[in-house]
């Protein structure tokens, strides 16, 4: 869902009074047609304000339609009919736009991706796009849903321009608009001290920024909570679309880890109440309710996936109908943090929680703050948390893992400048991706374990140290890097395990696992990559092949992984040493990492 900041608010406003207006006329011109002609007769027909800015040039359009035929015609951009080719819901048509103009600020083509050295020559080079499909991914981005310019009047009336649209489809753009009001007004905090919060919750090395509040509002906003809220609801929002769901159900691994656990556990399920935290299209309990769950109390923040759950589970019969008493699935709407406010629960009522609430390196989503919160207030004494542990680990990789192989040989042509660049700047940033188990060059050291049973909600943030050691023995025939005795290290991949351990799945207990050696999940691996890369060589290394200088023995590294100000993200920091077989130790500088 989108990011909305006071102008946003705005223009939510403009565009609910417009459609009011539109109604209103409607109504008057159905019960009396001969007195709106009057009235534009005696008072002349006003000429419409033009504040539709063309997509591509500086042309300004009294209506959406308007400027929309303009791009078709002039720009050869058919706006209503990429939308319906791709059927693209409102965000998606949303973020398409603000791609467009981000691109043309660029003075780049938005369908090949050409760079043009004007604006006049984009326009002059703009064509029909050959293959949407292909193309549509680029602008399926968050950093999307943040209009691109101001009061971008387009953004909020493309929807009710569309040819062939009815007053039904109307009156759901308004419902929605309505709902996005609503959402909005419930942050709308009275706060003497709101400039103060704003000042204390820009500090994240400038990456939250303070915006001027709207006057239109009654009052000032709590910056940090509506931060927050803005990130939940994209968040969630995001959690809506069911690739992501068909993208986790058709993730084997996970499926059938939770399966496992569930299913063939009758000890742990038989009669049992279950939570099921964050239930998505609802898999989860209906493994439960299948496997013998007296009660299954499935939670949701998402308004629409908590919809979708409730039908799934009617349709396969396993709905909680109060009035005929069958099935056992309660489907709840809402954030865990506010369950209360929906329904009420016994405190430390439920005899299993359940959750699939990893994110990429286990914690990013920091979805698992919530899992503890529902464990510390409805779990019972002794009460079962699925999974119950969960662990990161950390190996060292090698070229192979990097863009460098690519670009050295392109058809015979050395471009490996553009490798080297890639590598610099995957230093600063995490890399999301699959590694190949050849390419890991040391052994692999655990980094942090956590026993979701007990653990405390302050100890998700953390920091540990490690040390890598070369792979020595038969492990080292299974790289090409490692057939020679001195070996680059191009950074650190981390992974995790969760485990469904004996302590709770006594009959079958499972683990799933994200490693680089098993097979390749939705979750992949997260690459921390060195700003230079280190020699090694084992320690037995005899002088006269120590090609490198002397290449390290082991690396030695502090690693912090903590939950960002802004919400939902994470810190990571990695402190990397070389130590050589005589002890001796180097040092580089801290390097910082967010995951957003």
């Amino acid at each position: 869902m989108a990011k909305r900041d006071p102008m946003e608010i705005n223009q939510i406003y403009k565009t609910l009074i417009e459609l009011e207006s539109e109604e209103d006329g409607d109504d008057d011109e159905e019960e009396d047609n001969g007195d709106w002609e009057d009235w534009r007769d005696d008072d002349g027909e006003e000429e419409p304000e033009s504040n539709f800015r063309c997509l591509f040039c500086d042309s300004m359009y009294g209506a959406c339609i308007e400027v929309l035929d303009h791009c078709s015609s002039t720009h050869k951009f058919d706006f209503l009919r990429i939308r319906k080719q791709l059927s693209l819901d409102f965000y998606s048509s949303f973020k398409l736009i603000n791609y467009v103009r981000s691109q043309v600020a660029e003075n780049r083509c938005w369908s090949c991706g050409l760079t043009c050295k004007s604006n006049k020559d984009l326009q002059c080079h703009l064509h029909e796009a050959v293959n949407l499909e292909e193309i549509k991914l680029l602008w399926d981005d968050d950093k999307y849903l943040k209009p691109f310019i101001e009061d971008d009047s387009l953004l909020y009336s493309f929807a009710i321009d569309e040819e062939g649209e009815d007053d039904f489809a109307t009156s759901v753009y308004k419902e929605e608009v309505m709902k996005d009001l609503a959402n909005i007004e419930k942050i709308c905090l009275e706060d003497d001290n709101a400039g103060q919060n704003s000042e204390a919750s820009s500090n994240n090395f400038g990456r939250n920024e303070t915006k001027e509040v709207a006057p239109l509002l009654k009052g000032p906003l709590n910056l940090v909570a509506k931060d927050i809220k803005k990130v939940n609801d994209n968040y969630f929002g995001a959690y809506s679309s069911f690739g992501i769901h068909r993208e986790m159900i058709s993730d084997k691994v996970r499926m059938d880890a939770y399966r496992q656990a569930i299913l063939k556990n009758p000890s742990l399920l038989t009669g049992a109440v279950v939570m099921d935290v964050g239930c998505g299209t609802g898999i989860l309990s209906l493994f439960a309710a299948r496997g013998g769950a007296s009660k299954v109390i499935a939670v949701e923040a998402s308004e629409k996936m908590a919809t979708v759950a409730t039908q799934i589970a009617k349709d396969n019969g396993l709905w909680h109908d109060k009035d005929q008493c069958t099935g056992v699935i309660e489907v709840v709407q809402g954030m865990v943090e506010e369950l209360d406010k929906y329904i009420q629960i016994k405190p430390h009522s439920v005899d299993v929680l359940l959750s699939e609430w990893m994110g990429y390196c286990l914690l990013y989503e920091s979805m698992l703050s919530s899992v503890l919160l529902a464990r510390d207030k409805w779990l019972k004494p002794g009460g079962a948390i699925l999974p119950d542990t969960a662990t990161i680990y950390a190996a060292g990789f090698g070229k192979g893992s990097t863009s460098l192989p690519f670009w050295e040989d392109v058809y015979g042509f050395d471009m490996s400048c553009i490798g080297k660049e890639i590598v610099q700047d995957a230093a600063q940033i995490p890399i999301v991706d699959v590694v190949d188990d050849c390419n890991l060059l040391t052994d692999t050291a655990v980094l942090q374990t956590f026993d979701l049973a007990t653990m405390k909600p302050g100890e998700v943030d953390f920091t540990a140290s490690i040390e890598l050691k070369p792979k020595s023995g038969s492990l080292a025939s299974n790289s090409t890097e490692m057939a020679s005795k001195t070996i680059w290290c191009y950074g650190v991949v981390l992974w995790f395990d969760t485990g469904f351990t004996s302590r709770f799945c006594k009959e079958t207990p499972a683990v799933l696992s994200t490693s680089p050696n098993t097979p390749k999940t939705h979750w992949s691996q997260t690459i921390l990559t060195f700003r230079q890369p280190i020699a090694m060589a084992s320690a037995e290394l005899p002088a006269d092949d120590r090609s490198a200088g002397v290449p390290a023995a082991r690396i030695q590294l502090r690693i912090s992984i903590v939950r960002a100000s802004q919400h939902r993200s994470i810190d990571i920091s990695m402190e990397t040493s070389s130590v050589g077989p005589d002890g001796r130790k180097c040092s580089w500088p801290v390097q910082m990492f967010n995951l957003s």
